[in-house]
């Protein structure tokens, strides 16, 4: 817990508390559905938390901004956003129940009232969004090709619509299509941790196209 208040310092009485429920909350459902590995378990704050927190670096939600999570797994990165932007609304979706199941019990325990979850296929939500955000669930070309009819031509934030994607390692060949839409912020510029050396976010703008 002391990583994420070393970078995040301005954080409310009430978010504090809910990111100190985080750790106990995911061991707890760890035990009944495996979604973080055991490894990461005991990591949770600097490989998933903080992780997820990497976007709140480079843009501040304004409120009202729609964000669709896809492939939200246990939360990641939707929960920690969703508890440092609170006038946001977040859909967190993923194709497997169980992991739905779990992020449906973080969040009620939570008393997050900005979080709706879903068990679907991202390019069956039937709906637009400020922001599609995830962590590097697919090769990034087929997870535009997803969701990029899910993008409001609204503009409401200092950042253009788009996605916002959390990735590591090489993928700089996957980016080549889309050069003059990408920004990629290297999360080592913000974190110290080596865990973050190779770890990026791509800011991918994208105007609406037709349904």
């Amino acid at each position: 817990m002391d990583i994420i208040t070393k970078y995040f310092p301005d954080l409310t009485p009430r978010q504090l508390e809910q990111f100190e429920q985080l750790g106990e909350l995911y061991k707890e459902w760890n035990e009944k559905i495996n979604v973080i590995s055991r490894k990461d378990i005991d990591q949770l704050y600097e490989r998933h938390v903080l992780h997820s927190m990497g976007i709140a670096k480079y843009i501040q939600f304004t409120p009202g901004t729609k964000i669709m999570d896809v492939g939200t797994g246990g939360g990641f990165p939707g929960i920690p956003l969703a508890i440092l932007f609170p006038e946001t609304h977040f859909r967190l979706v993923d194709s497997i129940a169980k992991k739905i199941k779990v992020v449906e019990g973080v969040s009620q325990s939570l008393g997050l009232t900005n979080v709706l979850a879903e068990q679907a296929r991202a390019e069956k939500v039937n709906d637009e969004f400020d922001f599609v955000v995830s962590r590097a669930v697919t090769a990034f070309p087929k997870f535009v090709s997803l969701v990029r009819r899910k993008i409001s031509a609204n503009q409401k934030n200092s950042m253009p619509n788009g996605i916002l994607y959390l990735k590591g390692g090489d993928f700089l060949e996957e980016l080549e299509p889309f050069k003059k839409q990408v920004q990629v912020f290297p999360l080592s510029d913000q974190f110290e941790e080596a865990f973050f050396e190779t770890k990026k976010l791509i800011h991918l703008r994208l105007k609406k196209t037709g349904k």
